[in-house]
């Protein structure tokens, strides 16, 4: 199945007259450290663009106060870290605290590999019963091949054909040359979501559904547009959208913005937050198209 042709009209439908910030979508996304502040920035910007109501970013706290002149639409929780400026595992009551609120989450985005963060991700996983996108160094952290995989609520996974790899314990050629099947069996297996990116990123469903995107192009082969793509997939979750719609639509949207943007200033050069700036005329365009004429 091919999204341009055959994604289904209506996925994102209008609000009503009376929807509140609350109604729209209330986030928590665990994402940053030091170095990497850009890669949760992206991602917060990805879901406010993509119509969350409510954001909020957990950091480790000696980045509060950059985060909150990067981002003044997002609210920020500081939280306890390590010496190197990663999210410390004290963290994990505080976060399973602002899961509570939240509708949806999304985890890794610049985390870091840093030993406390990688087992405060390893913790908290299998306790969220959220809705929650898992990417970057969050799909680090359950790639490890000590450890079983164990799923908590429903997740979406968006790895790279590198992260993907490791996830399936794969040559990475091998997972490449075979994208549709390698996703298929995973998402099956491990009762996940699986967005594989890449060229025609591929999205893989618990119960077999497979489709194949085909929105986009190279220049978005650019840092930070996979950060942007967590968020934009974790707003559709957190506005009620079931996780394979969220992922295949949000997935498309993302390639959609992607074109209108090259669009007006060609493929090459295009960085992260001119994509997350034309996500609103991505969905206008989709949401357009959508409607009966």
């Amino acid at each position: 199945m091919t999204i341009r042709r055959t994604i289904p009209p209506g996925l994102l439908p209008p609000r009503p007259v009376t929807t509140h910030k609350g109604e729209a979508g209330r986030l928590l996304l665990v994402a940053g450290s030091a170095g990497l502040t850009g890669a949760a920035a992206l991602c917060a910007l990805g879901a406010l663009r993509t119509g969350a109501g409510l954001v909020t970013l957990a950091i480790p706290e000696s980045l509060q106060d950059l985060m909150a002149v990067k981002l003044t639409e997002a609210m920020t929780v500081p939280l306890p870290e390590t010496r190197a400026r990663s999210l410390s595992r004290l963290a994990l009551p505080t976060l399973l605290k602002e899961l509570e609120r939240a509708d949806a989450a999304a985890i890794g985005p610049g985390l870091s590999r840093h030993p406390q963060t990688v087992r405060l991700v390893r913790d908290l996983l299998p306790r969220i019963r959220k809705p929650c996108v898992v990417d970057a160094d969050g799909l680090n952290a359950l790639a490890d091949p000590t450890r079983t995989f164990r799923r908590g609520g429903p997740w979406v996974l968006t790895p790279h054909p590198g992260e993907m790899s490791r996830l399936a314990k794969m040559r990475s050629d091998t997972a490449q040359n075979a994208r549709e099947a390698t996703a298929k069996a995973f998402a099956t297996r491990h009762q996940v979501v699986l967005v594989l990116k890449g060229h025609r990123t591929v999205i893989a469903a618990p119960d077999g559904r497979v489709a194949v995107n085909d929105t986009g192009h190279p220049g978005m082969a650019s840092g930070g547009c996979g950060d942007v793509l967590t968020g934009m997939i974790a707003a559709l979750l957190g506005q009620g959208l079931a996780p394979f719609d969220a992922a295949r639509l949000g997935v498309y949207l993302h390639g959609s913005a992607g074109e209108l943007v090259a669009a007006q200033q060609g493929q090459i050069g295009l960085i992260a937050s001119d994509l997350a700036t034309t996500i609103p005329q991505a969905i206008r365009q989709y949401q357009r198209a959508s409607t009966p004429v």
